[in-house]
């Protein structure tokens, strides 16, 4: 199991493994085609995209969440 106090870190590198391998899909089907060498040419964009994305994500998380807690109201009978 994983400890608690790490899950924040483990989900920000699966999303943005994700994330990563998804946006860097569809730039490189747009960019090249679906050619062949096509999964070549994506794992290649995506590695890179991806050691820039996860710790641009465990910093930025933070904020979005700090965003969205300010955007959100409670439901009534409840405390901020």
């Amino acid at each position: 199991m994983i400890p608690v106090r790490l899950i924040p870190v483990i989900f920000g590198l699966v999303l943005s493994c994700l994330m990563s391998l998804l946006i860097s899909g569809v730039s490189t089907l747009r960019s090249a085609g679906l050619i062949d060498g096509f999964f070549g040419i994506w794992m290649g964009a995506w590695l890179p995209s991806w050691i820039i994305a996860f710790p641009v994500v465990l910093v930025v998380a933070p904020l979005g969440r700090r965003i969205v807690s300010n955007l959100a109201r409670p439901a009534e009978g409840q405390k901020r």
